[in-house]
């Protein structure tokens, strides 16, 4: 189908993208756990190049998955020392940057959190409103939710956390 025709039957729906991502990383002694930006007390952090946001990122994925700018590793490379222990709220505040560099908006994102423990309901709002301040949305247009796998799989042994993140937006120029 043509472009055109499919603009005609489609209408502003051509300017809408969605994103996805997902980011996984492993518990390790001596290092924090920080989710969406807050440190949240447990007896393991997670194992990564920069402070290892395992959410920020999966975030950071999805809103370059929408524009089809490749993935976190791409632009913050763990290779590159500059990155070591970086901050990943400020990744996600220069990821959606970009996003907006390359004429979108961030119209909303929703995300889960895939975790044994600890319990994290007690920082979720302060999560989102992390989250959304890094990318400069409205905290109501960002969803975190938490879930526990029921004690199956890497999560559910508590060997490290899983996140998924997906996105809508639009093209505004």
């Amino acid at each position: 189908m043509d472009q055109a025709l499919r603009e005609s039957r489609l209408g502003d729906f051509t300017r809408l993208r969605i994103g996805q991502g997902m980011d996984v990383h492993a518990f390790a002694e001596g290092r924090k756990l920080i989710l969406g930006g807050v440190d949240i007390p447990h007896e393991k952090g997670l194992l990564g190049h920069s402070d290892a946001d395992v959410l920020a990122h999966a975030i950071a994925d999805a809103l370059l998955g929408g524009i089809r700018g490749g993935d976190i590793g791409k632009l913050f490379p763990d290779t590159d020392p500059a990155y070591k222990d970086a901050d990943s709220l400020k990744l996600l505040a220069a990821v959606a940057a970009k996003v907006r560099e390359e004429g979108y908006e961030i119209m909303d994102v929703d995300s889960v959190i895939a975790a044994q423990r600890p319990k994290l309901s007690p920082y979720r709002d302060q999560i989102r409103a992390n989250l959304a301040a890094a990318m400069d949305i409205p905290v109501e247009n960002m969803g975190v939710k938490a879930t526990t796998t029921e004690h199956l799989g890497f999560e559910g042994r508590e060997e490290g956390i899983s996140a998924t993140a997906s996105c809508l937006l639009c093209r505004c120029i």
